[in-house]
């Protein structure tokens, strides 16, 4: 198992926390805690055709200085991961310009997600207009 980390500056780490954590459990195992400030991300194993995909488990803590997350995961999955667990809370935060940048525990840098544009993100939500050449058939 490889550990890579990211401290996310920011004023509200429980906020965001309660929030990557509420749209995981959707998918995956996601717990927080308010009172302890701390929470986890668990994705499971997942067949990758005819082999077991590795899964990664991430620590969330709020902190003083922001929101610390510790991903733990097979070294090929390190990066999928990053990617995954980043980009959600950089498009969460997109207001506040959040910004998740990694580095492994060999003190190698990781991915980085982040900052997203607010505009982009409400233009992505909304319906792609209709094609006028399409309108009368």
């Amino acid at each position: 198992m490889t550990t890579s980390t990211a401290l996310v500056a920011t004023e509200r780490p429980a906020r965001y926390a309660k929030q990557l954590t509420s749209h995981m459990s959707r998918k995956i195992d996601a717990t927080w805690d308010d009172a302890a400030g701390s929470g986890s991300l668990t994705f499971p194993r997942i067949d990758e055709g005819d082999r077991r995909g590795p899964g990664a488990r991430v620590h969330l803590e709020a902190r003083e200085d922001g929101l610390l997350l510790d991903l733990d995961a097979e070294e090929d999955a390190v990066a999928r991961y990053e990617e995954i667990v980043g980009i959600h809370l950089a498009r969460f935060g997109a207001k506040d310009g959040l910004v998740v940048s990694w580095a492994h525990e060999d003190g190698t840098p990781g991915s980085s997600q982040g900052p997203v544009d607010p505009d982009e993100l409400r233009d992505r939500s909304r319906p792609a207009p209709m094609d006028p050449s399409m309108e009368h058939q």
